[in-house]
């Protein structure tokens, strides 16, 4: 992309920016194991029921595909041993960037594009701390802000809609790069003006089924 024609790039933050997905899915799996008679499936079930929601919808669907009653009370105690899981695991074994995504993040910057995080989990900022790349984003919506402003999660838009409002650009004007499904329609709802799909869990041909315009193995691709 010589010239690049957007104002902002509005990231998610799991398998996009840093490695988390294996950590989340490691996480996940021992959450509900703890519960489900038949044990999680880190390939078909993270990808499919979990990833890049919020946490008690990704519970919630989680038990549904597996014909039990999402009990508030359940659900609650699941999602809540999970965040305690990747909270020990951050503290315990950090995390690092993709080295290709923060090249093209500090060249973003560089020519004067705004960028921003938008995910579901509510340990977002840790990550972003841990990973040493906090300083590269403007604005951070994270699965506590979702809650806190009443937003639906993705496969809704608002999350990435609300970065754009802080950020003070028209969703036309903005990019948006994922790699779960449920992040690539969100962008595509969204009216975004470009849907970038990173193809690590989930294939180039899902991706763009859900509606990402362009899709890459690693977002070194897009470097100069």
């Amino acid at each position: 992309m010589p010239h690049f024609p957007f104002d902002a790039v509005l990231f998610d933050l799991d398998g996009v920016l840093t490695s988390t997905t294996p950590l989340h899915a490691a996480c996940w799996k021992e959450a509900f194991d703890e519960v489900l008679p038949e044990p999680f499936d880190v390939e078909r079930d993270y990808l499919t029921h979990v990833d890049g929601k919020p946490r008690l919808d990704g519970v919630r669907d989680m038990l549904l595909a597996r014909g039990i009653d999402p009990d508030p009370e359940l659900v609650q105690r699941i999602a809540e041993r999970k965040q305690a899981l990747v909270a020990r695991t951050l503290q315990d074994e950090g995390v690092s960037a993709f080295p290709g995504s923060v090249r093209w993040v500090r060249q973003l910057r560089g020519d004067g594009v705004h960028t921003a995080v938008v995910s579901a989990s509510a340990n977002a900022r840790a990550v972003l701390r841990s990973a040493r790349i906090a300083d590269l984003f403007d604005v951070t919506i994270d699965g506590s802000d979702v809650s806190r402003l009443g937003l639906r999660g993705k496969p809704a838009p608002d999350g990435f809609l609300a970065a754009a409002i802080s950020l003070s650009v028209l969703p036309a004007r903005a990019v948006v790069v994922e790699d779960a499904l449920a992040g690539v329609a969100a962008g595509r709802s969204g009216d975004f003006g470009l849907v970038i799909g990173v193809a690590r869990g989930t294939s180039a041909t899902a991706l763009r089924d859900a509606g990402a315009d362009i899709v890459v193995d690693d977002l070194q691709e897009l470097v100069r």
